[in-house]
């Protein structure tokens, strides 16, 4: 049976001790997920850093609105995944389009390379672009251990034809996760449609909640 990991997507540290009480096997940390999510405090990464035994990514993205970066916002992005692999973290969480709507590959690559040997994941900036194959193999050539997707629609239940089709496209090359409204009523058909092995969610800030989530991709 394939093992599914469960990402939890967090915002502060209860929440993310909840998600390690619930068996979660990741965390995400970010702030202002009302907007997509923003880089979140340092103390807060610290905190959660020090306390957790899961691996904990951080996402680097320094305003809500569109993916493509300014200069000064990429060297601020360089800047704060820099200190994002001091604190200690386990992954980043990042990535820019161009203004025509494709992967940036010079300012993602940018990226990976202050990011160093942590594994790197790409934001649902990847739903935006207007070739998600082309985008994909992009990713791959650069180095990006993962890619977060809801199959380019609202969520990962709607796009779960797209989301299988970059599985088969992936060919191990690159991780899938699934993202976008996740849930324990929907998780197990979003995995058997897609075949991914990864899942992410907003989790809630109790362990009984991730624990439901969790229960349901480990009963498939």
């Amino acid at each position: 049976m394939r093992k599914i990991l469960v990402e939890a997507c967090v915002e502060t540290l209860e929440g993310a001790l909840a998600a390690e009480a619930g068996g979660a096997g990741r965390v995400e940390l970010c702030a202002a997920l009302e907007v997509g999510g923003l880089t979140p405090a340092w103390d807060l990464v610290t905190s959660c850093v020090g306390r957790l035994s899961i691996p904990v990514f951080v996402l680097v993205r320094p305003r809500a609105g569109s993916f493509v970066l300014s200069e000064v916002e990429l060297a601020e992005v360089v800047r704060e995944i820099g200190q994002v692999v001091g604190l200690g973290a386990d992954g980043v969480v990042g990535g820019a389009l161009t203004p025509g709507g494709s992967v940036d590959v010079r300012a993602t690559s940018a990226m990976l390379t202050a990011a160093g040997p942590l594994p790197f994941t790409f934001h649902r900036a990847f739903d935006k672009v207007d070739d998600q194959a082309e985008a994909l193999e992009a990713l791959i050539s650069i180095g990006v251990r993962r890619v977060l997707t809801s199959g380019g629609a609202a969520t990962a239940a709607e796009g779960a034809k797209q989301i299988g089709k970059l599985v088969i496209q992936a060919a191990g090359r690159i991780g899938i996760l699934a993202g976008g409204s996740v849930r324990a009523h929907n998780v197990a058909a979003l995995i058997s449609a897609t075949g991914v092995t990864e899942v992410h969610s907003r989790t809630p800030v109790d362990a009984e909640g991730v624990r439901e989530l969790v229960g349901v991709v480990n009963e498939g």
